[in-house]
């Protein structure tokens, strides 16, 4: 299950975790998630975990429902 993250200091991003990717950074716009980067040296004072449908049309929430759907068959 993917959880989702804001920060402070990168406004323009998201952040994200996966059991497949890891920590990921990802631009705030539409179809972000195919931009997405391994992130390095978080710091968790400026991470806020928020609802994952706020990053609806970047294409995390898709790719996390069909991940979802692999892991149930």
């Amino acid at each position: 299950m993917a959880h989702l993250y804001r920060s402070g200091t990168h406004p323009q991003h998201w952040f994200a975790y996966t059991p497949a990717s890891g920590w990921v950074i990802f631009p705030a716009k539409v179809n972000g998630w195919d931009d997405r980067r391994k992130a390095a040296g978080l710091d968790p004072i400026h991470l806020r975990e928020v609802p994952l449908w706020m990053a609806f049309n970047t294409g995390l929430s898709e790719d996390a429902e069909a991940a979802d759907l692999r892991s149930a068959a």
